[in-house]
């Protein structure tokens, strides 16, 4: 069986990632399908991810992909994720993950009508949902408070899990615009604040193409191999969120190349990725909580040592701002209240490295300029240093 060795598995992310200088890319679109899809449950880490690797990095040229050519979008899919992909992708990803969660996530609030015992129902749903967009239309954009003054079965309340230890009153309205939005009826536009704020303007949308699942997974599969492989069925089957079943018989519709990792564990690759990539010039790079270049693996050890992890993660597996030398995960970083980016390395790298590493500090805060951005998920080390 073919090897590819950890250190060829480091290559092909500083390449195939966008991060060593010479391979960053001119424009927004071309990073989010460079790593297929960027994490957007922080609205800052989609902005961080992507002008790590721009050539001319800046918040104008990824706000114009979001919220003017709209090249850009975010779907809940993966893992019932909030991610970014392209509009090429976006068929793909909406067929494969983000209708079975917009399924889920419509039972689930049918479910809390019904416990509610109001008389809420089906109908009463289809009914909002259709005032709803029509007052979203009606104005062009506007928030969840502006939906809520302008259709009033939005200010509904309900009692979630009534009778037991987690009963809490709540409204609708929400939950009402979190099943719109899974569904592609309705789309986030530009924030009330700055590129950092989460508090989203809401306009209307057209559904994505309905594609065949089975179609769409091999499709995913194919391009998440491209970016990511070689990596494991379990790496895939994690990152996607997919079944054993599902796994499998996309891995096995597309062709992939079964490979021997450095680890002995068999991985997979797209077919005929068997050549090994050259490896670039040495590179840095700052990147933030929850990157796709940190999360796109169950099995992360090629590339972050294990005597990292109590620093770098959260409680909940999400990793915070890191410090990559050379495709690997070598410290974390943070931004301090006056802006300034902050470090600290746990492996020890050498001059070269720590140069380099000052050098996209510089580059951050060039870009950043007056933002200030705390992540959602806030780890051990980014506490530390900004404390």
């Amino acid at each position: 069986m073919h090897r590819i060795s950890d250190e060829q598995r480091r290559i092909r992310l500083g390449r195939r990632h966008l991060l060593a200088p010479s391979v960053r890319a001119a424009s927004a679109v071309d990073v989010a399908d460079a790593v297929v899809a960027l994490h957007s449950t922080d609205a800052a880490t989609v902005f961080l991810s992507v002008c790590a690797r721009l050539t001319d990095p800046g918040v104008a040229a990824v706000e114009r992909a979001l919220y003017e050519d709209v090249s850009l979008v975010r779907l809940l899919s993966m893992r019932n994720t909030l991610f970014t992909v392209s509009a090429q992708a976006a068929p793909a990803v909406a067929a494969s993950n983000a209708r079975a969660v917009a399924a889920r996530e419509r039972q689930k609030l049918l479910k809390h009508l019904r416990e509610d015992g109001n008389g809420l129902d089906e109908r009463w749903l289809a009914d909002t949902e259709l005032r709803t967009l029509a007052a979203l239309t009606a104005r062009g954009r506007a928030t969840g408070s502006e939906l809520s003054a302008a259709v009033p079965a939005l200010r509904t309340r309900i009692t979630l899990f009534p009778g037991t230890r987690q009963e809490a009153v709540q409204g609708v309205a929400s939950r009402v615009i979190r099943v719109l939005a899974a569904d592609g009826r309705i789309r986030r536009d530009r924030p009330r604040g700055s590129w950092t704020s989460s508090q989203f303007r809401w306009t209307a949308a057209e559904p994505w193409p309905v594609l065949d699942p089975s179609e769409a997974r091999v499709e995913v599969a194919r391009r998440w191999l491209r970016s990511y492989g070689p990596a494991t069925e379990g790496d895939l089957k994690w990152w996607t969120g997919w079944g054993v079943r599902e796994t499998r018989t996309s891995l096995a519709a597309l062709g992939a190349e079964e490979v021997l990792l450095d680890n002995g564990a068999v991985g997979r690759i797209a077919p005929g990725d068997l050549a090994a990539d050259p490896a670039p010039e040495p590179w840095a790079a700052l990147l933030p909580g929850l990157d796709p270049s940190a999360m796109g693996w169950a099995d992360r050890g090629f590339h972050l040592p294990a005597r990292h992890r109590a620093d770098l993660f959260d409680r909940a597996g999400n990793i915070g701002p890191t410090v990559w030398w050379n495709g690997a995960i070598v410290g974390g970083w943070a931004q301090r209240a006056d802006g300034e980016p902050v470090w600290r390395l746990l492996s020890d790298v050498g001059r070269e490295a720590s140069q380099r590493i000052e050098a996209e500090a510089g580059r951050l805060s060039a870009w950043t300029g007056d933002a200030r951005v705390t992540p959602r998920f806030r780890t051990p080390l980014e506490r530390e240093l900004t404390a």
